[in-house]
């Protein structure tokens, strides 16, 4: 089984922080069939499955068509050093390789090549936009039309797998979106329901992931808030770990860090698409411990 190892900076493979990318070569023991910590199993965070993958037929062809206008040669500002081609071949591969945990069921993830395999494979340039768009709608079709009661390896605990592999799907595809328009100076802006789910999956999914701990001595809490729909976060980092939950209850009290904005601009912020001015949001308090929870979340494929 093949496990990538670290990328260096300098190669036109290495993969920036945070980009909402994961690897399909990690098969960690944490891997596992999905568990059942939301309720409902039409829905995950607070959407529910269909909006999910209305959300990544829409995103995924916003993308073809940001990275047509773009050019496969243009950069993308967020993910150095990729180009447009290379955030078209890992985002198609992506999709095809989701679209085979839906379509044969697998009980484990499936083991998958290194990052530069992904990222020299694929189709010709000339043919890559339409090969992307081609994967895309086979993984929308999959998903539309697979079984509610699908069984099938996920990467974190969801209300069934199906409203795992939409959820994350939908927002591995909008952030690559935003990937893409931003290769033409273009600032992406995202429904604010759909936004404040991008957060809920990084700080409750990802950030509850056994592979994310803060190093030790790094002690403190932080609260993320979303100004426009009401949505919050307590995040606490203790003793090596790090603890989250989603209500408005502060459990210990006022907060050391405060992360708040829009639930658009906090969604760009927070997965590391966008500086806090831009983006709107605004952070109080001891920027530390948001520094340390963000060195220590960094959802990547090394």
């Amino acid at each position: 089984m093949s496990i990538p190892g670290a990328t260096s900076p300098a190669s036109r493979q290495a993969v920036p922080r945070g980009t909402g990318c994961l690897n399909p070569a990690l098969s960690l023991p944490a891997m596992r069939i999905s568990g059942s910590c939301y309720a409902d199993p039409g829905k995950m965070g607070f959407v529910e499955i269909a909006d999910y993958i209305e959300a990544l037929r829409e995103q995924g062809t916003q993308l073809a068509d940001a990275a047509g206008r773009a050019g496969l040669d243009a950069a993308v500002p967020p993910c150095p050093p990729w180009l447009v081609k290379d955030l078209l071949r890992h985002t198609g591969y992506v999709h095809r390789w989701a679209a085979r945990h839906v379509n044969e069921c697998p009980p484990r993830i499936l083991d998958g090549p290194a990052e530069d395999e992904i990222l020299t494979g694929g189709a010709p340039d000339a043919e890559l936009i339409d090969w992307f768009r081609a994967g895309h709608a086979a993984l929308v079709r999959a998903l539309t039309a697979a079984d509610p009661k699908l069984e099938c390896a996920t990467l974190m605990p969801a209300s069934s797998p199906l409203a795992f592999w939409a959820r994350r799907q939908a927002h591995e595809t909008a952030i690559h979106r935003a990937d893409a328009a931003s290769a033409s100076g273009v600032r992406s802006r995202f429904a604010s329901d759909f936004a404040a789910d991008g957060v809920d999956e990084l700080i409750i999914g990802f950030g509850q992931r056994r592979k994310y701990r803060p190093s030790p001595g790094h002690d403190g809490t932080l609260r993320v808030r979303t100004t426009d729909t009401g949505d919050a976060w307590y995040l606490r980092e203790e003793d090596g770990r790090i603890y989250a939950h989603r209500g408005p209850g502060e459990p210990a009290g006022p907060s050391d860090c405060v992360v708040s904005g829009p639930a658009s601009g906090l969604y760009l912020f927070l997965w590391n698409r966008s500086g806090a001015d831009e983006a709107g949001v605004k952070v109080s308090g001891d920027p530390a411990v948001l520094a340390s929870w963000q060195s220590s979340v960094q959802v990547r494929w090394d």
